[in-house]
């Protein structure tokens, strides 16, 4: 096929596709924002209470826990103290073990169990809100102690409904609920970074 055929017929998928993902945010832009509010604000105490953010999540939900943890760990945009959050999709011979001995279910569960404390914050990534491993590491913070944040798509399933705090992208393509929760992700972390940005410097 050459430049010149595939061009136009390239350009204009390349639109619908941002026309797609815009729309869903302008959604979010217009909906309750109030769930998000109400994270920012929980996963903010917690941290400064020295609590710490256990993030997870499969697939393209498990490279946005490490993303979301690394933000947080790193830092955003701004100077400021380190702040704990663990991906729990990270340490291999933890995730192969707890596979092989317990099951895939558990995967998460299981780190939750050795990590946790009340006063920790879960934050569970999943698009459908229905990966029976993400839900059972949710239902082990809620056993622990932790306040449970889900981060979704579509209803939210099973994850949403019992989650403390649900933050939904009410949308049905996988790549459109990813590419909205990555902004709702950023969002909380330019919200709670504010809270511990160190003061900037007196001019001179």
């Amino acid at each position: 096929m050459s430049t010149a055929t595939a061009g136009p017929d390239l350009a204009d998928h390349a639109r619908q596709l941002l026309d797609r993902t815009v729309e869903v945010h302008v959604a979010l832009r217009d909906g309750d924002l109030a769930p998000l509010s109400a994270a920012c604000r929980v996963i903010a105490d917690s941290l400064h209470r020295d609590g710490r953010v256990l993030v997870f999540g499969n697939g393209g939900s498990a490279a946005e826990a490490q993303h979301v943890a690394a933000e947080f760990v790193g830092r955003f945009q701004r100077e400021r103290r380190a702040l704990a959050a663990i991906a729990l999709t990270t340490d291999t011979s933890a995730l192969t073990a707890i596979a092989n001995d317990h099951g895939f279910e558990r995967v998460f569960a299981r780190q939750v169990e050795a990590l946790g404390r009340a006063g920790d914050v879960s934050l569970a990534i999943s698009t459908s809100g229905a990966s029976p491993n993400v839900v059972e590491g949710q239902r082990a913070a809620r056993a622990l102690g932790l306040a449970t944040i889900a981060l979704t798509g579509r209803d939210g399933g099973v994850l949403g409904r019992e989650a403390d705090i649900h933050v939904n992208v009410p949308a049905g393509e996988t790549a459109r609920v990813q590419e909205a929760q990555l902004t709702l992700l950023h969002i909380l972390c330019d919200v709670v970074e504010r809270e511990f940005a160190m003061p900037a410097p007196d001019a001179p």
